[in-house]
């Protein structure tokens, strides 16, 4: 394969998203349906590039839509342009291919996309997670990195999109990390002992420097230098793993434990603005950077997402380096808006 995009799967990706404009602006219009249907069956370049966009569209739609005063007066105007046609007739076209497609002139849908697409971002963006700041006693945004010195001269640094509570008592040092990944650096203290929490996983250490990230499936624990011991106490058989500098372990909330060794050079090496994947899962490796582009970042191939990664990529740049990852896999990055990529295989 070269890794060059194939033209003529790139135009039915562009179709495919001109489509899904169309048809949702205008859903009851059989003319605009058949035609569709003419053009998805008109060969499986078109029917795959279809089921891509349905995918990505499915994802969309499961967020709640928020700040509609801010875009829904967009797409009102944009649909009363197409009213206010100079002809007259609302039934200005946009030639794909051998077909017409009704409705909507080239420029409106442009234009239509354009905004249809951010308010979908802005639902994508916001959701309930952003109730974890009513929780949280520090927390960052999108690609944002903050470091906050505790009452004990501990010191935490915070990836982006992250946030975490600090619970001190008179007999222990606690943390709970409510979202994203943090790294501690523990000033020693014998007599009270420092533990940080993710859900139902507890870190516990008395001295040390070490990297703690909380998923969706899990929480892993990687040590720069000195000691910790990760719990599962409520799994079933219950998990206790000593870790020492360059080990690290990934629980599953289920119990698993997977344990493996780095370079220490190489833990929590976001604070040097470095995406570090070894065989990672593409998905796992766009969530990655997507803390850090203020926008959103939708992958549109199953098969895509499950491919293994290996590299090193700069952080300070996520469209580049998604860029770069897609690139090695021979897939497709396109940017829709200045705020919504696509990902495909090509």
């Amino acid at each position: 394969m070269t890794g060059k995009t194939d033209p003529i799967r790139k135009r039915a990706s562009q179709q495919a998203t001109d489509w899904l404009i169309l048809l949702k602006d205008d859903p009851d219009d059989a003319e605009l349906r058949r035609q569709f249907e003419a053009w998805r069956h008109e060969s499986p370049v078109n029917a795959t590039a279809w089921e891509a966009m349905q995918q990505a569209s499915r994802a969309m739609d499961k967020a709640t839509p928020v700040h509609s005063d801010r875009w829904k007066p967009l797409l009102d105007e944009l649909r009363g342009e197409t009213r206010r046609d100079n002809t007259g007739d609302t039934r200005a076209t946009v030639v794909r291919g051998r077909h017409t497609v009704g409705r909507i002139g080239r420029r409106t849908a442009i234009r239509f996309g354009a905004i249809a697409a951010a308010a979908c971002l802005l639902a994508i963006l916001v959701g309930p997670e952003l109730l974890l700041d009513l929780r949280a006693d520090y927390a960052t945004g999108t690609a944002e990195t903050r470091t906050i010195r505790l009452p004990d001269d501990s010191t935490v640094t915070l990836a982006p999109e992250s946030a975490i509570a600090v619970a001190y008592t008179p007999g222990e040092r606690g943390i709970r990390l409510l979202a994203g990944q943090a790294f501690f650096e523990i000033a020693p203290d014998t007599g009270h002992p420092f533990k940080v929490a993710t859900r139902s996983v507890d870190v516990t250490v008395l001295g040390t420097g070490f990297d703690v990230r909380r998923g969706d499936d899990g929480a892993s624990v990687a040590v720069e230098h000195g000691m910790v011991r990760v719990d599962h106490a409520t799994a079933a058989p219950p998990v206790s793993e000593a870790l020492t500098a360059g080990q690290s372990v990934r629980v599953s909330w289920a119990g698993r434990a997977e344990r493996s060794d780095r370079p220490v050079d190489q833990i929590a090496a976001w604070r040097r603005n470095q995406l570090i994947a070894r065989d990672e899962p593409f998905d796992a490796v766009v969530d990655e950077l997507r803390r850090y582009y203020a926008g959103g970042i939708i992958v549109t191939n199953a098969a895509l997402a499950a491919r293994p990664v290996t590299g090193v990529y700069n952080l300070a740049d996520p469209v580049a380096a998604l860029r770069g990852i897609a690139r090695a896999q021979n897939a497709v990055v396109r940017r829709v808006t200045p705020w919504l990529i696509f990902v495909s295989a090509s």
